[in-house]
């Protein structure tokens, strides 16, 4: 047997791999989970398993986080993307991904997420996030 669970489907795996307390329906290819009173949905598109967690529906802080978005991308396979009129993040992995594998793109989802909202947080508050490094060796599109 390969890494994957006889009869499970990519998202019951990914709730098995991360000990997710609550059930889904059975053959259900997305669910909803919540984690640090946050959504992030998990769901099969495409031989892929996909998870997305909503960051924003203000437009005015498109131009903002867009300014963050390239240098994230040299640190993380999280994606910053915009549809259905809100600022969300992505990342997947293969369908058939082990246990191990699941694991490992959920943490480093959830830790893109959290560096996400403290951002956005901070957007809202009216606030900028200090820059860690000087302004001329940031990366901006």
């Amino acid at each position: 047997m390969t890494g994957r669970s006889a009869g499970k489907t990519p998202v019951e795996r990914l709730l098995s791999a991360i000990g997710y307390p609550e059930r889904m329906s059975d053959a259900a290819v997305a669910f909803t989970l919540r984690v640090d009173g946050a959504e992030v949905v998990a769901e099969e598109m495409k031989g892929r398993l996909v998870l997305s967690h909503a960051l924003t529906d203000d437009e005015s802080l498109l131009p903002t986080l867009a300014t963050y978005a390239a240098g994230r991308m040299l640190r993380e396979e999280a994606t910053l993307a915009y549809g259905d009129a809100q600022a969300f993040l992505w990342q997947d992995a293969p369908a058939d991904a082990d246990s191990h594998e699941l694991l490992r793109l959920f943490e480093t989802f959830m830790d893109s997420c959290d560096w996400w909202r403290i951002r956005v947080d901070a957007l809202r508050g009216g606030g900028a996030v200090e820059a860690s490094v000087p302004e001329t060796m940031m990366i901006r599109p």
